[in-house]
């Protein structure tokens, strides 16, 4: 389930029948408690966070969430370093402190968890290869490219969650200043609609069931453009949405339903 997924906050839930994790707290916790009760989960059934990186649109609740709801905050060393030295992050993390190694799996009850090396401007950046009940999910969100690290996660994933940022004509004819259409572009920045297609239409693979685009922009992007520019990437190698693998555009602001997987 997607509760939020752009640059104003982002924030996943993947759980069971009984208890859950969220990857990213980057929107309010009143909106991520009334999303997850919409659907029936109550915020106690949260067993752990994990955050991919410490921008601010990732990490806005972290404080209340790990310090006050005793919720235990996953990552890296050095993101959790660059945590505390944020700007929106008021209430500091201390008691709900779990470090990670990249590339080193962990088990939490049911789910095994698995951080990786993704490249973008944060203090240090991951995504993540998760599973349980022999699903894979793959996340990865915000990077300015698709890495042969990143791809080997991709690849194994049943269910993957991929930035589309922007799209390249949007952002070169766009109103931002050139110094930030550079960084949004660059190979530590985000990935294009038409970069995030073209990679998905030369490697998919049929044990991948579900695609979610997320972090879409703003400005320089709009869900149905993100859409179908991988549906007809997809299409142009013979692959058919909503027959050979399922697709769909994280809306910002708007929580998904919360899909159920057999």
């Amino acid at each position: 389930m997607s509760i939020g997924s752009g640059s104003s906050g982002n924030c996943y839930y993947l759980g069971t029948e009984t208890y859950g994790i969220l990857i990213d707290v980057g929107i309010p916790v009143r909106f991520i408690k009334k999303s997850l009760k919409d659907v029936g989960i109550g915020l106690e059934t949260i067993r752990a966070i994990f955050i991919t990186h410490d921008h601010a649109d990732h990490i806005k609740s972290v404080g209340p969430l790990g310090e006050r709801c005793f919720i235990p905050v996953y990552t890296t060393a050095k993101i959790h370093g660059g945590i505390n030295r944020s700007y929106c992050v008021t209430e500091k993390l201390s008691t709900c402190v779990r470090y990670l190694e990249k590339q080193q799996p962990m088990q939490l009850r049911d789910f095994t968890i698995e951080s990786f090396e993704v490249p973008h401007d944060g203090t240090d950046n991951v995504g993540y290869f998760i599973t349980i009940d022999n699903k894979s999910f793959c996340f990865v969100t915000d990077l300015g490219e698709i890495t042969s690290l990143v791809a080997s996660y991709i690849q194994r994933a049943n269910y993957l969650i991929i930035e589309s940022n922007y799209d390249e004509e949007m952002l070169a004819m766009g109103p931002y200043p050139e110094y930030l259409k550079n960084r949004i572009a660059s190979s530590s920045g985000h990935l294009s609609n038409q970069t995030t297609s073209r990679f998905l239409a030369e490697h998919i693979d049929t044990h991948l069931k579900y695609i979610w685009l997320c972090h879409l922009s703003k400005d320089n992007n709009h869900p149905d453009l993100a859409y179908k520019t991988t549906e007809l990437a997809l299409r142009d190698r013979g692959i058919i949405v909503g027959k050979d693998v399922q697709l769909f555009a994280l809306r910002r602001n708007v929580p998904t339903e919360l899909y159920e997987f057999e």
